[in-house]
C-alpha cells in the first residue's frame, strides 16, 4: 500500500483553497445570514477574522486527513475504477447523510435549513472531487 505524502499535502491544500473560495466569495454574504453574523464595523470584522485564524488552521489539519483517508481507502479499489465516482460515493454515503443530519438537529432555524444544506453538502462535494483531482495529477 503505497501512500504519496505530496497527494495528500496537495490535496489538503487544495481543499483549503476551494473552502475558502466556497465560504467567503461565493457563500460567505449568506453564510453570514445563516449564523447571524453581521460585524457593525471594520473593527468588529477584523477582530472575528483574527479570531478564526487558529480555526482555520485546524480546518487545514482537517483537510489534510480528509485526504490521508480518501487515498488509503482509494488503494483498495481496483486501479480501473473512476476515482471521481468514488468520491461521488463516499460523499453520497459518508458526509452528505453527517451534513444533512448535523443540520437538521444542529439548531438551524428552519427558513435557513435547505440553504444550509446546499452550501455545506456542495462544498464537502467539491473538497472530495478535489481530491480525487489530486490523485489524478500524481498518476
Amino acid at each position: 500500500m503505497e501512500i504519496n505524502i505530496w497527494v495528500i499535502l496537495v490535496a489538503g491544500l487544495i481543499q483549503f483553497i476551494l473552502g475558502a473560495i466556497w465560504y467567503m466569495p461565493i457563500f460567505g454574504n449568506l453564510w453570514g445570514k445563516i449564523h447571524n453574523y453581521n460585524p457593525s464595523s471594520k473593527e468588529e470584522h477584523d477582530k472575528a477574522m483574527k479570531s478564526m485564524m487558529p480555526l482555520l488552521g485546524v480546518q487545514f489539519l482537517l483537510n489534510l486527513l480528509t485526504a490521508f483517508v480518501f487515498v488509503l481507502l482509494l488503494n483498495g479499489f481496483p486501479k480501473e475504477w473512476n476515482v471521481y465516482g468514488l468520491a461521488f460515493f463516499f460523499w453520497l454515503g459518508f458526509s452528505l447523510p453527517v451534513q444533512i443530519s448535523g443540520v437538521v438537529f444542529g439548531g438551524t432555524e428552519p427558513k435557513w435549513v435547505v440553504k444550509k444544506i446546499l452550501i455545506s453538502a456542495g462544498g464537502s462535494l467539491i473538497s472530495l472531487l478535489a481530491i480525487a483531482f489530486t490523485v489524478c495529477l500524481f498518476k
